[in-house]
């Protein structure tokens, strides 16, 4: 990311810095891996420190079903029930050592809590849904095709405009970054890459809650989640500035890369982490050698597993698709294009499809949740 401030802010860091009255704001470092890599200052009404009350941790670790699997997968995102509260709404249903990809159906907004995810980054796409993105760093509004990055550490709550929502939520343990080769030295995005710093959509309004009370906050970490009650409204920040923020990048403002033959996945890539990156594939022209195959080719993940969210749009390869489907296509094994599609392709000028595509570099595993979603017949579609 780049540096942004947003209200008012000193001078000089780590220097005084006083209310109307003459009592001080409270200044918080908020830094990444120790205090060698991207942070933020922000300035609060009150001390972020003031706690009433802990409650009793609750275990919200993902249930295994089994840590081995090589086996082409689909799961029904849309099958996932719709729940009132956000937290209990999300079910993870891939996860290993790096990330989980989540499924989300939301139906209210979050109103009287907060909550901060202390183990991991979030990318949360939103499918179906609009609203805003409430946070310590200001609001964000979000629409269709948003991916909302949310750095670890940040509280927040999810404001929705409707009780129709579908999210996609992957959680990161490392940061989500644009990927490296985007940017120069300085780490500004270059000429070549898909997107530039304009499509990137920080926090705009900042409201400053300057009130005491009991404010419910839940810290998940390690998988357990914490109740944490505070004296005062996590949301009372006067100013901040730095590198360290969440932001919103549209999937509608990714600019396909495209040649005269078949470009590989990586000309898709949005988002890097470690051990995995997010891929964004959007409505783009076919390639234009006079005997190009637009289909994409067989291919072996040799060292990654390959995980498709269907947006919406035509799927020239795939038989079958529904919006919110996942495919899961595991390392060790082949897979391509479905019986058919290869000749259909030929001769296409574009593909409107829209899909989100997480490869992970280490094995996922399938939760209790995922197998209650799972077409068991997904593996013989290409037969069919």
């Amino acid at each position: 990311m780049h540096y942004h401030k947003l209200g008012t802010i000193p001078h000089k860091r780590h220097t005084q810095f006083r209310k109307p009255n003459g009592e001080l704001y409270h200044e918080q470092l908020f830094s990444t891996e120790g205090f060698s890599d991207n942070y933020a200052l922000l300035y609060h009404t009150n001390a972020p420190t003031q706690i009433v009350q802990v409650g009793d941790p609750f275990d919200v670790s993902p249930r295994i079903i089994s840590d081995k699997q090589l086996k082409h997968r689909c799961l029904k995102g849309f099958e996932t029930k719709p729940e009132d509260d956000f937290l209990k709404s999300r079910k993870p249903v891939l996860v290993n050592s790096d990330c989980k990809i989540i499924f989300a159906a939301p139906r209210l907004s979050m109103t009287d809590y907060f909550y901060k995810n202390a183990d991991a980054d979030e990318v949360i796409f939103v499918h179906v849904g609009s609203g805003t993105l409430k946070t310590m760093y200001g609001n964000i509004g979000f629409s269709y095709g948003d991916y909302l990055v949310i750095p670890r550490g940040t509280i927040y709550q999810m404001h929705f405009d409707s009780t129709d929502n579908r999210l996609l939520i992957v959680e990161s343990t490392s940061a989500i970054t644009t990927p490296k080769r985007y940017r120069n030295d300085h780490g500004q995005l270059m000429e070549h890459s898909p997107f530039c710093e304009r499509d990137i959509r920080k926090p705009e309004v900042l409201e400053t809650k300057d009130e005491k009370g009991d404010f419910l906050l839940y810290i998940k970490k390690q998988d357990m989640m914490y109740p944490y009650h505070y004296l005062c409204h996590p949301f009372d920040v006067i100013g901040w500035d730095g590198y360290v923020y969440p932001y919103a990048f549209s999937i509608h403002d990714f600019e396909p890369i495209t040649g005269r033959v078949h470009q590989p996945p990586p000309v898709h890539q949005t988002f890097q982490a470690r051990g995995f990156v997010i891929c964004s594939f959007v409505p783009r022209l076919y390639d234009y050698h006079p005997l190009s195959i637009p289909a994409p080719y067989n291919h072996s993940n040799i060292d990654s597993d390959e995980v498709l969210y269907y947006v919406d749009g035509d799927f020239m390869s795939r038989k079958h698709v529904e919006k919110g489907m996942i495919t899961l296509h595991p390392g060790g094994i082949p897979h391509g294009p479905h019986p058919g599609t290869v000749e259909k392709s030929i001769g296409k000028k574009e593909t409107l499809e829209l899909a989100v595509m997480v490869d992970t570099f280490r094995p996922l595993l399938m939760t209790e949740f995922a197998y209650a979603v799972e077409d068991p017949d997904y593996y013989k579609s290409w037969i069919r």
